[in-house]
């Protein structure tokens, strides 16, 4: 009878283990895109830039991640009114950034909804240029033009999904050193894909 028992109990183990590790480890790696509108402090009158990027994360543990992202923003027009109130010009900045961070992110919470928390180290890319998007950004992605500073991104968000599909939405202060530290609003907002 004992020896009955231990085959069963093997087989219901051996049966039941793959299921189990299947929902354990069923999202090994997160995939993302996202709109993102980052606050760029540092001018006069304050400038606000809109752009996109993409991010990828791979499970260190069921609640730990490390994720690298790169966002792109694009140049930005502003309105400059003349001194008589009458006359506007609408003026290109020219002016890009282009964000690259990478770090752990670390989340709670059930498979259909996560609170999450992150802190990642990484560079800001400013450059100026005329180019239009796809040249302007193959300009940035080389660093070889504006002016590269190391850059912090403290940040946490929500991330809710349904299956292998989510939305994601994550507010930062995307920190760059340039003789002190420069703190900047960042706000993400996009689809998470998960295998």
């Amino acid at each position: 009878m004992n020896r009955y028992l231990g085959v069963v109990a093997a087989a219901l183990f051996f049966a039941t283990a793959p299921v189990a590790m299947a929902q354990e480890h069923s999202d090994h790696i997160e995939v993302g895109a996202f709109a993102e509108y980052f606050k760029f402090d540092q001018t006069a009158p304050v400038s606000n830039f809109a752009g996109v990027g993409a991010r990828a994360a791979f499970n260190v543990h069921r609640d730990v991640q490390i994720e690298a992202e790169m966002g792109y923003d694009f140049k930005r027009s502003f309105t400059n009114v003349y001194t008589d109130d009458i006359n506007t010009e609408l003026v290109n900045s020219n002016f890009r950034t282009l964000h690259g961070y990478f770090g752990p992110k670390f989340q709670t919470g059930s498979e259909a909804f996560r609170v999450f928390v992150t802190g990642k180290v990484g560079f800001e890319n400013f450059t100026v240029n005329n180019q239009n998007p796809p040249a302007g950004f193959r300009s940035a992605i080389g660093l070889d033009t504006g002016k590269t500073d190391f850059a912090v991104y403290p940040g946490g968000g929500i991330e809710a999904f349904a299956g292998p599909i989510g939305l994601r939405l994550e507010v930062g202060d995307d920190i760059y050193i340039d003789h002190g530290a420069h703190n900047n609003l960042r706000v993400t907002f996009g689809p998470q894909f998960r295998f």
